[in-house]
Protein backbone atom coordinates (compact mmCIF):
# COMPACT_ATOMS: atom_id res chain seq x y z
CA UNK A 1 0.00 0.00 0.00
CA UNK A 2 2.79 2.36 0.40
CA UNK A 3 4.26 1.51 -3.07
CA UNK A 4 0.86 2.95 -4.27
CA UNK A 5 0.68 5.80 -2.21
CA UNK A 6 4.18 6.60 -2.79
CA UNK A 7 3.88 6.75 -6.79
CA UNK A 8 0.21 7.25 -7.38
CA UNK A 9 1.21 10.28 -9.57
CA UNK A 10 3.43 8.44 -11.84
CA UNK A 11 0.96 5.79 -12.04
CA UNK A 12 -1.51 8.36 -13.12
CA UNK A 13 0.70 9.58 -15.49
CA UNK A 14 1.49 6.46 -17.21
CA UNK A 15 -2.11 5.75 -17.49
CA UNK A 16 -3.30 8.88 -19.19
CA UNK A 17 0.16 8.84 -20.80
CA UNK A 18 -0.78 5.41 -22.56
CA UNK A 19 -3.92 6.45 -23.47
CA UNK A 20 -3.10 9.64 -25.31
CA UNK A 21 -1.05 7.89 -27.13
CA UNK A 22 -3.02 5.43 -28.24
CA UNK A 23 -6.04 8.06 -28.81
CA UNK A 24 -3.31 9.97 -30.84
CA UNK A 25 -2.43 6.70 -33.05
CA UNK A 26 -6.20 6.28 -33.54
CA UNK A 27 -6.79 9.88 -34.78
CA UNK A 28 -3.63 10.85 -36.38
CA UNK A 29 -1.38 7.88 -36.53
CA UNK A 30 -3.41 5.84 -38.83
CA UNK A 31 -3.71 8.59 -41.35
CA UNK A 32 -0.16 9.82 -41.57
CA UNK A 33 1.97 7.28 -40.30
CA UNK A 34 5.32 9.21 -41.78
CA UNK A 35 7.31 8.73 -38.75
CA UNK A 36 8.89 5.49 -36.80
CA UNK A 37 6.58 6.58 -33.30
CA UNK A 38 3.21 7.01 -35.06
CA UNK A 39 3.03 3.93 -37.55
CA UNK A 40 2.38 1.47 -35.25
CA UNK A 41 0.02 1.37 -32.14
CA UNK A 42 2.37 0.28 -29.84
CA UNK A 43 4.98 2.48 -30.28
CA UNK A 44 2.62 5.40 -30.32
CA UNK A 45 1.08 4.12 -26.72
CA UNK A 46 4.66 3.34 -25.31
CA UNK A 47 6.00 6.90 -26.22
CA UNK A 48 2.73 8.34 -24.21
CA UNK A 49 3.35 5.82 -21.39
CA UNK A 50 6.66 7.58 -21.23
CA UNK A 51 6.12 10.51 -21.40
CA UNK A 52 3.03 10.54 -19.37
CA UNK A 53 5.18 9.15 -16.91
CA UNK A 54 8.14 11.85 -17.03
CA UNK A 55 5.64 14.83 -16.93
CA UNK A 56 3.84 13.49 -13.75
CA UNK A 57 6.91 12.89 -12.07
CA UNK A 58 8.29 16.20 -13.07
CA UNK A 59 4.66 17.98 -11.56
CA UNK A 60 5.33 16.04 -8.20
CA UNK A 61 9.17 17.33 -7.97
CA UNK A 62 7.91 20.64 -8.90
CA UNK A 63 5.13 20.23 -6.22
CA UNK A 64 7.90 18.70 -3.77
CA UNK A 65 10.04 22.24 -4.09
CA UNK A 66 7.54 24.24 -3.05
Amino acid sequence: MRFLNKYKQTILGLAIGAMCGFLYYYFFGRHYNNSSITSRPINCTLFGTVMGALLFTFLKEEEAKE
